[in-house]
Parts: structure tokens; sequence; C-alpha cells
């Protein structure tokens, strides 16, 4: 009985002074450019709307951050991982997409004096998800965690391409067509060879499809991304890592799924039926974070966007 409440006592103790799971793990990729790395799974009070992958990079000028996080607290923890970074100020913020964690923590930034651009489509987007974004903050996650997050829209938009240059930095923002969201773009460093994907790549979790998703179009820009060859890939969700990776856990899935949807029709599937894939062939797929709580739904979407194909 003596070593069971010793026991219970170490454990106790141990657990009290164990090391909190950070909200997000700062990856360095290459010289002044990270991988601020939040949790995988889905969106929390805890992790305050952090559960993605936010990038950064140091310029000359200042620090260029890619996407915002899905709250004002959000932002502000973002701003405080980059500051054990560096001392150097927000001076442009990048979205990559209209889903709330690429663009709800701008307002913050904002305020720091920070200038936010996006495409013209993710704009559109955004504007027209607001109230939903902001409202779902509130009744899925918890009453009142909106407070302090506010609808700060870009001060720019572009339409296709467009580079940036910030101090010693060539940043090009790629605009390939609609994939999970219909404005989704990614980020190329030339010199650094570094692509960050917002949504366009999920690596480590199962990628999310939506009802306003287009996967063929979505496949379509992940090869253009390809092509450009990157040695480093930082996805939307999941570690900094390289295209063959990214490769496996977004573009290879997505092919697989359409195809497995598409066969699934061909036989006369019903689309109350098509949840069933979430056995074979899609299987393999279990290693990834949130199959579970995604695949079934995964399928549905792409069930009903095929129909119309």
């Amino acid at each position: 009985m003596r070593y069971l409440l010793t026991l219970l006592l170490i454990t106790v103790i141990s657990t009290v002074n164990a090391e909190p799971t950070p909200r997000i793990e700062t990856q360095k990729v290459t010289d002044d450019v990270y991988a601020l790395v939040g949790q995988r799974g889905p969106m929390s009070k805890w992790n305050f709307g952090t559960n993605a992958t936010f990038g950064v990079v140091v310029t000359s000028e200042g620090v260029v951050l890619i996407d915002s996080g899905a709250s004002d607290k959000a932002a502000r923890y973002i701003h405080e991982q980059i500051k054990k970074i560096t001392d150097k100020p927000v001076v442009l913020v990048i979205n990559t997409g209209s889903e709330d964690l690429r663009w709800l923590g701008n307002t913050y930034f904002k305020s720091l004096g920070a200038k936010i651009i996006t495409s013209k489509r993710a704009l559109a987007h955004q504007r027209e998800r607001a109230s939903e974004l902001l409202s779902r903050l509130d009744t899925i996650i918890f009453p009142q965690f909106s407070v302090g997050t506010d609808t700060t829209y870009a001060d720019e938009t572009f339409e296709k391409e467009k580079e940036i240059v910030v101090g010693d930095t060539t940043l090009v923002l790629k605009y390939d067509g609609p994939n999970y969201m219909p404005g989704d773009f990614y980020v190329w460093l030339p010199n650094e060879s570094v692509a960050f994907t917002g949504d366009i790549v999920s690596t480590e979790r199962m990628l999310a499809v939506a009802r306003v998703s287009d996967t063929d179009s979505w496949i379509n820009a992940f090869k253009k991304m390809q092509s450009l060859n990157p040695e480093y890939v930082v996805p939307g969700h999941g570690h900094a890592t390289n295209i063959k990776e990214a490769k496996a856990d977004t573009l290879d899935y997505l092919v697989l799924l359409r195809q497995a949807v598409r066969n699934f029709i061909k036989k006369g599937g019903e689309i109350q039926d098509v949840r069933s894939l979430n056995q074979y062939p899609l299987s393999p797929y279990e290693r990834l974070i949130g199959y579970d709580m995604l695949m079934g739904r995964n399928s549905l979407h792409v069930y009903m966007e095929l129909e119309w194909e």
C-alpha cells in the first residue's frame, strides 16, 4: 500500500511539473525561413485557432507572415512565437486563402502597421463567409471566443501571379485556380526553393474537402506547384517537408479519392452509402490524423462534385 501511495504521489507531481504541450512548434526550414507548426487536430479554445501551419520569412526590412490565425488570440500567440525568432516587425501578412485560419487574425497585425495581401478570389470569398466564420467561433468553440476578432481585409489583391520584393527577399504569389477554397494560392520563394502552400497541401493530417472545393483544379494546382521542384514545402497543416511527402499525403490521396468515388458511382452506388469508402480502398490513409472524422465527409463532397462533372 505504501508503495502504491508513493507511486501515485510521484505520478501527480510529475503531471503537475510536466511542460504543457505547446500550441505551436517552431521549425527552422532554411536561414530566415520558419514554419510555425500548430496542432493537426480541430480548432479548440485551447489552441485559439492556431491549429494550422504558418510561415515566417525574416527579411532585411522586416517579417513576412504567411497567414494570421483564426482569431485575435491566435494572432497574438503567433506574434509571441515570431518574437522568439527575431525582434524585427511584421511588415507584410499574406493570406493564402479564405479559411478562418488564414485571415481572421489580420486585425491584430494591421494594428501593428503590417500591410496585408491576398488573391482577388480569396478576398471575395472572405467577404462572403465573414459572418459565418465569426459566428462559428462562438457557437462551435465556446461563447464569446470571437471577442477581439474582427474582419480586416487585405489592402491589396492580385489575379493570377504577383512578385513582391521585401528587403532582400523575393516572393512570388501564384493562384492556379480553386482548390480547397476558391481563392487558395501558394507563395514561392525562388532563391530559397521554399513553397508555402496554405491549404493546397496537408501532411500528417487528413486534408478536408469542402462543399466549395474543386478537387480536379486542386490536383492541377498541386502539379503546377510541384513543377517548380521546391526543395522545401511548408504545408497548410503539418511540418515542413519535401515534395515527395507532400505528394503522398495530398496529391496521391486526392487522385485516389476521386477514382474511388467515380468507381463507386459507376457501380450504381448511392450517395447515402458513399461513406462506406472509409474502409476500402482508402484505408492506407488511416495513418493520417483525422481520418475517421474526415474520410466519410470527403467522400460525400467528392460524390456531389463528380455528379456535375
